[in-house]
């Protein structure tokens, strides 16, 4: 059985707000481990006033507060936006109040543009450490004899430190370290097989990770129909446009006659930056997560589904939740 787990960016719907978010997000988490969901993530994004999960790390406390089983971490933390001291002890301290839960997902895009990113304090050649800062994260986790300054919490503490790409650099960093790769098929799918390909032939064991694990991100809108859930998915369709055009707002609600209004340039971005999408009934759900398992032989799958209205997003990740059985992979747990 292949696992399903979440990607939550808490999203701020129109005529909502931050707080409504962040309830749904604690909700939206308590069912998703009724159901049996694997681990349920969230991500850092700045000054996007559709995510109200900025501060990462506050978002998985309140989560894994209110859960008691499910693996709750990061989808991920934008490293480079950070001193790897602080995502230490951040993350030691997580795993000190939730033990054996927590995960820590890292990615070196500023999650933002580039004028927040400035107003981070990130500064231009950041991401070009990014695989140095990766082993000072793990050396301050790992705290090895002399170590002069430690992350307390966070030294000597077992989180899982995984690596996020769009692109091949992510997987080649993943392989040459041993750790778990998460590729971002959910909006950035061109790369996906070129990537897969790439972590898994150079792959190298690690005290982390015996063989290789590639969890793929998949846009899942299930409905009672196609014609349903495909009037849901206009939503998340709406908000990737708006972002194109430079005109980011909160998650609207459903437009059925949206995409007649765009450029065939726009329809075409669109289908291509979400061609890796399982939007319909059941049944059609069912078919595009099995064609795309049997595609990749993914050993995870992280569900996004940007929905407008919380309990349509509930049932969405309910119908999903069906086929944890059918779907099957050579995984081994991460």
């Amino acid at each position: 059985m292949i696992p399903f787990s979440i990607l939550d960016l808490s999203p701020i719907v129109h005529g909502g707000d931050a707080a409504q978010a962040l309830r749904n997000t604690i909700d939206l988490a308590q069912h998703a481990e009724r159901w049996g969901y694997h681990r349920y993530w969230v991500a850092e994004h700045h000054n996007i006033p559709s995510v109200a999960s900025a501060a990462t790390a506050v978002v998985i406390a309140a989560v894994a507060g209110n859960t008691s089983t499910m693996r709750v971490g990061a989808g991920g933390i934008m490293l480079p936006n950070h001193a790897p001291l602080v995502i230490a002890e951040q993350f030691g301290t997580l795993e000190s109040l939730f033990a054996c839960r927590i995960d820590l997902a890292l990615g070196r895009a500023p999650g933002s543009d580039q004028v927040t990113a400035r107003a981070l304090r990130r500064q231009p050649g950041n991401a070009d450490t990014f695989p140095q800062d990766v082993l000072e994260l793990i050396t301050y986790f790992q705290a090895p004899a002399g170590q002069r300054v430690r992350a307390i919490p966070g030294a000597g503490l077992n989180v899982p430190i995984w690596i996020l790409g769009s692109s091949l650099y992510g997987a080649q960093l993943a392989a040459e370290l041993g750790l778990p790769y998460g590729f971002a098929s959910h909006f950035a799918p061109a790369l996906m097989m070129d990537a897969i390909a790439v972590y898994r032939e150079r792959f190298r064991a690690s005290q982390f990770l015996a063989q290789p694990y590639v969890m793929l991100g998949v846009n899942v809108v299930a409905g009672e129909t196609n014609e349903k859930a495909e009037q849901l998915f206009t939503s998340h369709q709406q908000a990737f446009v708006n972002l194109r055009r430079g005109t980011p707002g909160p998650l609207p609600p459903p437009d059925d006659h949206f995409l007649q209004t765009l450029s065939e340039h726009e329809k075409w971005e669109l289908d291509q930056t979400l061609a890796v999408s399982a939007v319909g009934s059941l049944e059609s759900v069912q078919a595009a997560l099995e064609a795309l398992v049997a595609r990749t032989h993914a050993d995870e799958l992280i569900l996004v589904a940007q929905i407008y209205d919380h309990q349509a997003r509930l049932r969405s990740y309910e119908l999903a939740a069906t086929l944890f059985k059918t779907l099957h992979g050579n995984v081994v747990r991460a």
